[in-house]
């Protein structure tokens, strides 16, 4: 059985985007928390997302789902996504998921803050 990771979220802003840090699990246990925070973003009418997960360490379909749905909104808003991960960290787990339901190819990666912010 694997060990539950509780999420923490940290949200700041940099430059024109907001940098959301997620670290923990990502699962159905703690999608809604992120997905309760974007939106409160967006209401705000803040659009640009810099997703940092690179700490982690487990996503399943809700976060997937969350993901999925938050790039949906956000591209209705003119908005962007962009994620962070790195494959040498606790996200190699989150980037094969991604790249096992082909939403590496819809969802924009990079594997460095500085590259998301630059974005």
């Amino acid at each position: 059985m694997r060990p539950f990771a509780a999420p923490s979220l940290e949200v700041r802003p940099v430059g024109d985007r907001w940098v959301v840090e997620a670290r923990g699990d990502l699962d159905v246990a703690s999608a809604a928390e992120l997905r309760h925070t974007l939106h409160e973003l967006v209401v705000e009418g803040r659009v640009h997302f810099v997703l940092d997960l690179r700490q982690v360490g487990f996503l399943d379909s809700s976060g997937l789902g969350v993901l999925v749905a938050a790039q949906r909104k956000l591209r209705a808003f003119r908005g962007s996504l962009v994620l962070v991960t790195d494959e040498s960290t606790a996200t190699s787990q989150v980037v094969r998921v991604l790249g096992l339901t082909g939403l590496d190819r819809v969802l924009r990666r990079v594997d460095t803050l500085e590259e998301a912010v630059g974005a």
